[in-house]
């Protein structure tokens, strides 16, 4: 049974690491500031998410630890990436080409 469970683990924490993997590869080839978040956001929380589960099959005790952990990316990384994208439209301002600008009005 514990090899299962290490062959779990080691599944797990390759599909982290491939999307870990993605996530620098976003950063360099993305051609702006909000895009390059976007891929450093999504891709590596998800990442650091699967790689902390199949941590937690090759030490079950952890687990409440990796839990709390896990729980921590969640929050934080979506709320700096935000704070990241409002500096940055504050430095730089709006060149979307969309032509929404949910920000004019607001401080």
């Amino acid at each position: 049974m514990p090899d299962f469970l290490h062959s779990l683990g080691y599944i797990w924490i390759t599909l982290g690491g491939l999307l870990l993997m993605l996530s620098a590869i976003g950063l360099v080839r993305m051609p702006d500031t909000l895009t390059r978040m976007h891929a450093a956001t999504k891709a590596s929380t998800l990442g650091s998410l699967l790689v902390m589960i199949g941590a937690a099959f090759f030490a079950p005790a952890l687990g409440f630890k990796l839990f709390l952990l896990g729980l921590f990316v969640l929050l934080t990384s979506p709320l700096s990436a935000s704070i990241l994208a409002r500096s940055d439209y504050l430095r730089h301002g709006f060149w979307n080409t969309s032509g929404i600008d949910a920000l004019k009005d607001k401080p």
